[in-house]
């Protein structure tokens, strides 16, 4: 499916705590971050924030239908998933409350853009090959485009970590903007 550029008005982030812009001031924050990006690439859409720090794909479900009942909402880009693995809650519950947002999502004629998580083998092999095979499978039975690893680039790296090692720094959401706005535009010609 093709969006007309001119017809996207809002873009919502739903996600967690990577992309609510947890230890950061609010100018650095995703939403704003990627607002600023995009403006300056030429597009006029507003982005939105309906993230929550803490938040577990459950959450995120609790909250779906009325965060998305916001006028106007033409793409979403889900990233929910890392507070769960975190948790070792168990994949199929996280793969059961993505895929109804999904559905929500998808009867309000919101386009989505699936942003991945890849678990540590903290919770050993098999719970990480359950948990990275529910992004993909999701994104392939939806036909949704995916975001392999939102925090590719970023993960791992101090320089873009705050100092728990978790949340991106100022540099790191720089890097996740560049990131969605790459999916952003790729949307646009899907």
């Amino acid at each position: 499916m093709t969006i007309n550029v001119n017809a996207i008005e809002k873009i919502i982030l739903f996600g967690d705590s990577l992309m609510a812009g947890y230890g950061l001031p609010q100018e650095k924050h995703l939403v704003i971050v990627l607002q600023n990006d995009l403006n300056d690439s030429g597009y006029n859409f507003k982005v939105i924030d309906g993230s929550v720090s803490g938040s577990t794909s459950a959450g995120g479900l609790n909250r779906a239908e009325w965060s998305l009942s916001q006028p106007d909402i033409d793409l979403m880009i889900l990233g929910l998933g890392a507070n769960d693995m975190l948790r070792g809650i168990s994949p199929i519950e996280t793969k059961k409350n993505l895929e109804k947002i999904i559905q929500i999502a998808k009867l309000k004629n919101i386009e989505i853009i699936l942003a991945g998580m890849i678990a540590p083998t903290t919770h050993g092999f098999s719970y990480k090959k359950k948990f990275d095979n529910i992004y993909p499978n999701l994104a392939k039975k939806y036909n949704l485009k995916l975001i392999p690893f939102l925090l590719e680039g970023v993960a791992l790296n101090p320089d873009l970590n705050q100092d728990d090692g978790i949340h991106p720094n100022k540099k790191g959401v720089v890097i996740l903007s560049i990131t969605l706005q790459k999916y952003i535009i790729k949307q646009l010609q899907f």
